[in-house]
């Protein structure tokens, strides 16, 4: 399979699959050594990373302008950031961890224990709004016992807090900022936000107060954000852009293979891709309908036709690289006559019509095309509705106003979103899962983990939730000059700390 021989590294964080860049031509340097242009293909809705769950926030603002505790590195595994270290009590429900000092908010004012209590309570809390709330289940209380020391008492073992307290959701925050942060976000991080122009670009510049400053070689970056894939590559081409790390068209690999002067990256995110099921609207509250579904759409046609071949599939919500990882793809074949079958039992022998309403990507956009001519086939007719970013997020994620739609689930370990009474799936099993993943938070070895989280793929893929389709894989395409990017995705960020020039 073209994708999965291409991939060669791992993650200690699970991570999975591949991507797609593109292109040829003589682009232009970047005017200056200590600055850079990145693309991007989504525009993020605010910049907030605790206010929305759009990925977009979290590859400017994570790692970059925000921290947390913790934070991915490049290789997956999970670094020190504010705490520059911690320790666990023998039962593992107690973390301590010890902060760094010195350390200031962009706004001057100093970093402590107490932003950290602040911080991870209103991530916990109903009425903070962090889209991530769920991440926090087992964290019973944070406390401040002194300034450079947050212990945090947990109601059962939970060996992945390190990792959850590294995501954009767990970004530490003053107080007095939360209600300005959407538009004009304050952290800890080596950049300070300059400004927003909506619809255009994000610019950052160095923070001359950062803690390693003499380690961040960059005093400006710049993301463009540019949907339009034919756009993506004359942009590159032109050389107005030094790198596009992620959602250029794949079709165009190749070419920037052929010349030196770019560099193309392939490598993985943890982002499954999936045809997701609003299993709350007739006739989607019925299994069969939602099996006829997955049988009707092939996996390797929509990989072949959209990924130009990258992509690994799978068969329930969970990254092939993690050791807990079933193979469930042969649970529904691509099988148009059992789907046909399974939809007569239903009462639709003669089909049905529906909605596929689309978000920008490429693989949205693309795929959509492609699954509505294999779904035909079978007797549904879908229509295609193309939304803009901030449409999807309001009317889809938000609203549950759809029937189905294509995303890519990017954060890592994100099965837990099945157990959520809230989802936008509107999945009516959801407390089984609910029930798997406390079990699971809960072992009290690696084995019986990873034994819980198997009974977790394997139910979501015998309740046909959603039509799992691959997962998205990474192709990076840069100035062959620009050194630092990540070339894989452990967790959604543009890590900006090592990059730098070479000439």
């Amino acid at each position: 399979m073209r994708g999965r021989n291409r991939v060669t590294k791992t993650f200690v964080v699970a991570v999975a699959a591949i991507i797609a860049a593109v292109g040829v031509g003589t682009p232009t340097l970047s005017a200056t050594r200590d600055s850079v242009r990145l693309g991007m293909t989504l525009e993020p809705p605010v910049l907030d990373p605790t206010a929305s769950p759009a990925a977009a926030i979290k590859e400017i603002v994570t790692n970059n302008l925000m921290e947390g505790l913790t934070r991915v590195s490049a290789d997956g595994s999970v670094k020190p950031a504010l705490a520059e270290s911690w320790t666990v009590s023998e039962d593992g429900k107690t973390y301590t961890f010890k902060l760094r000092r010195g350390v200031k908010f962009h706004d001057g004012s100093p970093f402590s224990s107490a932003d950290v209590v602040y911080s991870i309570s209103r991530a916990m809390s109903p009425e903070g709004g962090n889209p991530g709330r769920n991440l926090y289940r087992a964290i019973d209380k944070v406390t401040a016992p002194a300034p450079d020391i947050a212990v945090f008492t947990l109601k059962n073992p939970f060996f992945t807090l390190p990792y959850v307290l590294a995501l954009g959701d767990s970004s530490i925050v003053s107080e007095k900022t939360v209600p300005t942060n959407k538009t004009n976000p304050v952290g800890t991080g080596p950049f300070k936000f300059s400004r927003w122009v909506k619809g255009d670009r994000v610019e950052l510049v160095k923070n001359q107060d950062f803690r390693d400053k003499d380690k961040i070689r960059l005093n400006r970056a710049t993301f463009r954000f540019i949907p339009d894939p034919n756009a993506i590559v004359n942009a590159l081409l032109a050389g107005d852009l030094d790198a596009f790390p992620l959602g250029v068209p794949t079709e165009s690999v190749e070419r920037f293979k052929k010349d030196k002067r770019f560099k193309v990256s392939v490598g993985m995110t943890e982002g499954e891709t999936i045809v997701s099921i609003n299993n709350g609207k007739k006739p989607f509250d019925d299994v069969r309908v939602r099996r006829a579904l997955s049988h009707a759409v092939d996996r390797r046609a929509v990989i072949d036709g959209v990924m130009s071949g990258y992509g690994v599939p799978i068969g329930s919500h969970f990254s092939p690289l993690h050791p807990a990882y079933v193979d469930l793809t042969g649970l529904y074949p691509h099988d148009p006559a059992k789907a046909k079958t399974l939809l007569a039992e239903a009462g639709y022998p003669n089909g049905f019509a529906l909605t596929l309403r689309l978000p920008p990507p490429q693989y949205a956009r693309k795929g959509g095309e492609i699954i509505a001519q294999q779904l035909e086939r079978v007797g549904i007719q879908a229509k295609l509705e193309p939304l803009e970013w901030a449409q999807w997020l309001d009317q889809v994620l938000s609203r549950k106003d759809y029937e189905l739609t294509i995303i890519s689930h990017v954060e890592a370990l994100d099965y837990d979103r099945y157990g959520r009474e809230n989802y936008y799936w509107n999945y009516a099993n959801n407390k089984r899962i609910a029930e798997l993943v406390v079990s699971a938070d809960q072992a009290g070895s690696t084995a019986q983990r990873n034994a819980v989280l198997q009974d977790i793929q394997k139910q979501l893929a015998l309740d046909a939730v959603n039509v799992f389709l691959f997962q998205l894989p990474k192709i990076g395409v840069w100035n062959a000059n620009l050194v630092g990017l990540w070339e894989n995705s452990p967790s959604p960020s543009n890590d900006l700390t090592d990059v730098h020039w070479t000439k």
